[in-house]
């Protein structure tokens, strides 16, 4: 006990005196909300990284779709990696920087209003941001509360407590690059307790061959009747498979407080080497994480899943070990989702903010002013979802994949194709726009409370969401063509962006072919 205490002692020691160290930086809303545009590679990939793997992905996700899939899980870190980060970084890294600076744009529905220039698409999307993000931060709370019950044996709301205060006081004092810094300092947490955790779990089993045969052994004939499936490639289960490696996948490029990261990335030059450091973190964390889970049903004899649920899987797989390494794995999940939740906090406050009071409800709004709305709002989503993150546990609703499911479906069916084709295709029209949000909030609504008129696949959030976004890919260029085109002159003024020359060094370019690189 007296180890992992001093653990969380000198965690929280850091991260605060982190926030307290950058408040004098933030003198202005762009470098308390991007610091000031200048991030360099490994911040901003260690940023998105950890915001897009908490205890939602390392208890939740891993723990039920481990169980469920077996080995066959391994195929949603691969596609996290590959396509949640590395395509992610080449399709609308360099694309999105160039846009949002010339547009002057600091969040996402700041983007979708100076793009289209509609007020209304800009509230509409504040509102959705705002909204959705809540069911996702409560998700994060209940993935902690799980191991630290079983590591310190403590009440639930003492957990939501500590992590409500460790991140307001860092996120309200040092902005976006102590949080930066921050995430920098416990993606190396992660990646270290992710590898510490597997090989010790693999050893537990006589190493990597000896469990996956003692997997391959496995049989539950309410899943499958076939020997070996839960080691087989693509596992007991493909299309529901295929749903989740989608949703959390191609669902990233839609999240608000992900492409935000590529807002405040620095130079051309550190998009390249983000987008490799951004990769290898992502396999090492969301492969580690699910190659984890998929080993779950050899400490069957740990949990009763039918009363406990999917989300006490991984808190069971790692209560026998030492407390060195339980310490460890604390550590690596509130790093996870002290990270994400930072992120979330951020991005809903500046955006309610930037996007819905100022030049709206509230007329004028100097720097000053911003700055202290900001602070506050941040405050007061900590606090809404930390009630909401009670309630929950209270009322015993406990499947954080189901609630993070609702939220990321929401989210990027709403964004996702809106944000594509405004930074690619010219012919993207409002009246596309507006029907992708109206589309995506209201199946995911309906998912909530009408789940059993669905058909049978869509009744998983997570298939739903997953549908809302190849939905709105067709949907977008399909009613852009039959709507009403943007003014040319409209047009060639957001998109000159692209057109303005360069100079860069012969080793980044080969230029024209007459000896000059430009």
């Amino acid at each position: 006990m007296f180890t992992k205490i001093l653990l969380l002692i000198v965690f929280f020691a850091v991260m605060t005196g982190t926030g307290l160290y950058f408040r004098k930086h933030n003198t202005n809303v762009d470098q308390f909300v991007l610091g000031g545009r200048a991030i360099g590679p490994w911040l901003t990939a260690f940023a998105y990284g950890t915001s897009y793997f908490s205890a939602v992905v390392f208890v939740g996700y891993a723990g039920q779709f481990g169980w469920k899939f077996g080995i066959s899980a391994v195929w949603i870190g691969i596609g996290n990696a590959m396509i949640g980060s590395l395509l992610a970084w080449v399709v609308l890294g360099r694309r999105t920087r160039v846009m949002t600076r010339h547009l002057g744009s600091s969040t996402m529905p700041e983007f979708f209003g100076a793009r289209f220039e509609s007020k209304g698409i800009r509230i509409g999307a504040s509102a959705i941001t705002f909204i959705f993000l809540v069911p996702y931060t409560a998700s994060l709370y209940n993935g902690l509360s799980r191991l630290f019950a079983m590591a310190f044996g403590i009440d639930f709301t003492f957990c939501i407590a500590a992590m409500a205060l460790l991140t307001g006081v860092y996120v309200i004092a040092g902005g976006y690059m102590a949080t930066a810094v921050n995430d920098f300092i416990q993606g190396l947490i992660m990646l270290g307790g992710i590898i510490a955790t597997v090989i010790a779990v693999l050893g537990a089993n006589g190493g990597f061959a000896s469990s996956l045969d003692a997997l391959a052994r496995v049989t539950d004939a309410a899943v499958s009747e076939t020997p070996g499936i839960f080691a087989s490639f693509f596992g007991p289960d493909p299309l529901n498979l295929l749903g989740v490696v989608l949703l959390t996948s191609i669902g990233t490029w839609g999240l608000p407080q992900m492409v935000q990261k590529f807002y405040a990335i620095k130079s051309e030059d550190s998009i390249g080497k983000g987008t490799v450091i951004s990769t290898f973190f992502a396999l090492v964390v969301a492969g580690g994480s699910y190659f984890l889970g998929s080993f779950g049903r050899l400490f069957s004899g740990r949990i009763d899943v039918a009363t406990e649920g999917f989300d006490a899987v991984i808190p069971a797989m790692l209560s026998g070990f030492s407390s060195l390494l339980v310490g460890i794995v604390v550590m690596l999940v509130l790093s996870a989702s002290i990270s994400t939740l930072s992120a979330l906090v951020m991005a809903s406050s500046t955006t309610f903010t930037l996007d819905f009071l100022k030049g709206g409800i509230v007329k004028s709004m100097d720097e000053r002013c911003q700055l202290f709305v900001i602070r506050a709002l941040i405050a007061v989503f900590i606090l809404i979802s930390s009630i909401i993150a009670v309630i929950q546990y209270k009322g015993g609703i406990s499947l954080i994949a189901q609630l993070m499911g609702i939220s990321w479906g929401s989210l990027a069916g709403a964004f996702l194709a809106p944000f594509l084709y405004g930074l690619y295709w010219r012919r993207t029209t409002p009246v596309s726009v507006w029907t992708c949000f109206l589309f995506s909030t209201l199946l995911m609504t309906a998912n909530i409370f009408f789940r059993d008129s669905f058909p049978v696949l869509l009744r998983s959030p997570i298939n739903a969401g997953a549908f809302a976004m190849l939905a709105g890919l067709i949907l977008v260029p399909l009613i852009s063509l039959f709507t009403r085109a943007p003014e040319a002159r409209m047009l060639d003024k957001i998109f000159s962006c692209y057109e303005k020359p360069v100079t860069v060094r012969a080793q980044e370019s080969l230029g024209s072919g007459n000896g000059a690189a430009s």
